[in-house]
């Protein structure tokens, strides 16, 4: 990776916010995934809803909606997009005792939201810890990564 490619670093080498303000604003989509590790007792709770904390999908859902929305606040050089949706999925694996955690984020906007989605599958997954660390603590949040990303002067990104 050559300078110019470090967007983030001036040419004194100090960090700096991109400057987006020439970019076309343009529909901008992004997903990603977390697998959540968990015991077969956590995850037969959580089917039958038998979490003392209440429901674990819906709250973790919220919570990453939240999140994302937030991102900008919590990336310290992420900008502030008008996120237009936010949807986060959840698939449990009961045979391999895991949840995998789905976000699929839209703006129309300068900047990509690749880190909306990314922040959105975090934060839900770290909400289900939260949620069941009293009956596991065990658990393991795995393989967060992007899958898909369209929009911009990068074009589409689809993973493997």
């Amino acid at each position: 990776m050559n300078d110019s490619e470090l967007t983030h670093i001036d040419a004194q080498g100090r960090l700096r916010m991109v400057d987006v303000s020439e970019k076309d604003v343009s529909l901008r989509e992004a997903r990603a995934e977390a697998t959540l590790c968990l015991s077969a007792e956590t995850m037969q709770r959580i089917v039958h809803q038998d979490v003392p904390k209440g429901n674990v999908y819906e709250a973790a859902r919220l919570a990453g909606i939240m999140a994302a929305k937030k991102t900008w606040e919590l990336v310290p050089l992420c900008h502030p997009v008008r996120v237009n949706s936010i949807a986060i999925d959840f698939f449990p694996d009961a045979a391999q005792n895991l949840i995998r955690i789905v976000s699929v984020v839209r703006a129309i906007d300068r900047t990509g939201v690749e880190m909306e989605a990314l922040v959105a599958v975090t934060h839900a997954a770290l909400t289900i810890y939260d949620m069941c660390k009293a009956i596991d603590r065990g658990m393991t949040i795995q393989n967060v990564q992007l899958t898909f990303k369209s929009g911009g002067r990068s074009g589409t990104y689809h993973r493997g």
